[in-house]
């Protein structure tokens, strides 16, 4: 199956199609093309299958993604719009009793003598603690579970 690695910028659109051969293959699309297709990510996802199948994927239908594996996407636009305070404001979605963290920080001080301290303006205006735990589960980790957790997966 297919791995796919998207990165959405505000020029580029960096499509990255891991093959289960090992291959890597890169497809890079301009961000805004409304005159070639409505989303980059979507195009480049398709362009990666069409490589990877050897047989057209066409535009008006959906994605058969039963040829992936996963998808991760990042994109640079959504983390300027949040470091510029350009966007819609933000909320911290966090497990319980960490609704601190960010506030915290790693205890890096540069300045360690310094009498009158300026921190860093917080990237959200409000906290949600959920009572949950997030554990990362990855290819090569087992599954383990306790009658206190479940996984979500997708």
């Amino acid at each position: 199956l297919l791995r796919v690695a998207v990165d959405r910028g505000g020029t580029f659109t960096d499509v990255v199609a891991f093959y289960p051969n090992g291959e890597l293959v890169v497809h890079k699309l301009i961000s805004e093309d409304p005159g070639s297709y409505d989303d980059a990510p979507t195009e480049g996802i398709r362009r990666a299958l069409e490589t990877f199948l050897g047989e057209p994927v066409p535009r008006d239908k959906p994605i058969p993604t039963k040829h992936i594996k996963w998808i991760r996407m990042g994109t640079t636009v959504a983390t300027n719009a949040l470091l510029e305070r350009t966007g819609a404001r933000e909320v911290l979605v966090i497990s319980k009793g960490f609704r601190d963290l960010l506030r915290i920080g790693n205890q890096q001080r540069p300045r360690i003598f310094d009498l009158e301290i300026k921190r860093p303006e917080l990237l959200y205006d409000e906290v949600i603690e959920i009572d949950a735990r997030v554990r990362v589960l990855t290819e090569n980790a087992p599954e383990k579970k306790n009658e206190d957790s479940a996984v979500a997966t997708g």
